[in-house]
């Protein structure tokens, strides 16, 4: 049977909050997903724009992707990146990196709607330990899938016959798909693991309605049929399963609990690294 995930409201602070759908105790990743929030859609308060101060991460990937709104990226290697709708914004943080996330300076003082995605993207074993690396991909590089009714956007890895130039180190699902009313799209089997996210709309799964802002994990090898009653949008996401189980604490994630603890004594301790015009930092959490 599917396995349908139900969002949790999570506060990043300053009264900005996310739905959280990965990790939960039921489902601890799918592919190499291993954390999956929701912004938005959301008005931000001129007087309170983003401000995610600098933090670190180890093990992971992250990936940033919006429809709405914009992001200034800033990173212990001197990245300085605004992140546009459609772009992707691929974090390798393999044995530790620091970066902040901030409402553009173009864009202070004015309302502002956010509306994305943030996921990580567990890497391989092999590749944990990995020098940290930085890569942007504007919207325009990214293949497009056209079919009737229906667009594919390919973020990450291969899907529909493309592939996208983002650089992933295990074989990666992530699409994003927008379908006009009446549009149907049958999902191939070809990822072992797989999972829809519905964002806006009204749509149907094999005929069983797809609730809104649900994780929906597919069986494997089925090719179920999606379809939409009105404009809609979904995410496609998935990929090949994990080589082992992940230990996941606040940003840091490692096959190994003797690795979370060392990357916490490095945050504490500044060895981590810090972002080029950056002042203030997240503390590491009491728990």
């Amino acid at each position: 049977m599917p396995q349908l995930l139900s969002p949790r409201s999570h506060d990043l602070g300053g009264g900005f909050t996310v739905k959280r759908l990965l990790p939960q105790a039921g489902r601890r990743s799918v592919g190499p997903f291993v954390f999956f929030d929701h912004i938005g859609p959301a008005e931000l308060d001129p007087a309170h724009p983003m401000a995610v101060r600098p933090h670190p991460h180890i093990g992971l990937a992250t990936v940033t992707y919006l429809w709405e709104g914009a992001i200034m990226h800033r990173d212990s290697l001197g990245y300085a990146q605004e992140i546009l709708p459609g772009d992707v914004n691929w974090m390798t943080a393999g044995r530790g990196i620091v970066h902040s996330e901030r409402t553009p300076e173009r864009l202070l003082g004015k309302p502002q709607r956010m509306h994305g995605l943030q996921t990580w993207v567990a890497l391989p074993k092999e590749h944990e330990e990995a020098a940290p690396a930085f890569a942007h991909h504007p919207a325009a590089t990214l293949p497009v899938v056209e079919l009737p009714g229906v667009r594919l956007h390919v973020v990450a890895g291969d899907a529909f016959g493309e592939r996208s130039p983002v650089q992933v180190l295990a074989r990666t699902l992530y699409v994003s798909v927008e379908l006009t009313a009446g549009a149907a799209l049958s999902i191939p089997a070809e990822h072992a693991e797989r999972a829809l996210y519905a964002v806006e709309g009204e749509l149907t799964l094999d005929g069983e309605a797809l609730p809104l802002e649900h994780l929906l994990v597919l069986e494997p090898g089925t090719e179920p049929l999606l379809r939409a009653a009105c404009d809609a949008r979904v995410m496609l996401l998935g990929g090949e399963p994990l080589d082992g189980p992940r230990h996941v604490w606040w940003n840091f994630v490692s096959s190994s609990r003797e690795r979370i603890e060392q990357a916490k004594a490095d945050w504490r301790e500044g060895r981590l690294g810090q972002v080029p015009g950056e002042t203030e930092s997240i503390p590491l959490p009491e728990r």
